[in-house]
């Protein structure tokens, strides 16, 4: 499957989305050591206590990055998500220059009514964001596409995470 945007890339960026369209899954080299860190996400979500979520988004994040082995990144959690006329804004990565860590910002409640998101939505925004990391650290992606195998990518992770499936093999 072939999102509407691919027809407006450039020949390289085609290339680079086939490539993040090929790749399915991120296998963890232990996913059960980390599933005991997304409980602390949950419970500091849960009673709405912005720094411990922010804290135990960073365990986790900090934990995902050495099993994958790439770089370390800063998770930010903020209040309220910011909005406008094109909607609500989840989740953002951002890859600063040489020398900095990228970030993870992620907003806990939802823009309009003020309240905390549901727990599995705000870990696969998380994920979502952390996956753009990997594109560029783990999978060495010039860029960083929303494709089919991107999606794929996020349900995996958050699989894993969740104890829900063992990851596919590439190729498999």
């Amino acid at each position: 499957m072939v999102f509407p945007y691919y027809q407006r890339l450039s020949a390289a960026n085609k290339r680079i989305y086939r490539r993040s369209a090929g790749i399915p899954d991120v296998p963890l080299e232990d996913p059960g050591a980390l599933r005991p860190l997304v409980g602390p996400v949950a419970e500091a979500l849960g009673a709405g206590k912005r720094r411990a979520t922010e804290t135990a988004c960073g365990d986790l994040t900090a934990a995902l990055c050495r099993d994958l082995g790439v770089p370390q990144v800063t998770v930010r959690v903020l209040a309220a998500r910011p909005s406008h006329d094109w909607g609500e804004l989840h989740g953002l990565y951002t890859r600063p220059g040489t020398g900095r860590r990228p970030t993870i910002t992620v907003w806990m409640r939802t823009a309009q009514r003020r309240q905390v998101v549901s727990f599995r939505t705000f870990l696969r925004t998380l994920i979502h964001e952390l996956l753009h990391h990997l594109d560029y650290d783990l999978f060495k992606l010039a860029d960083s596409f929303h494709t089919e195998g991107f999606f794929q990518r996020e349900s995996s992770l958050v699989k894993q995470l969740a104890g829900e499936a063992k990851p596919r093999r590439s190729g498999e």
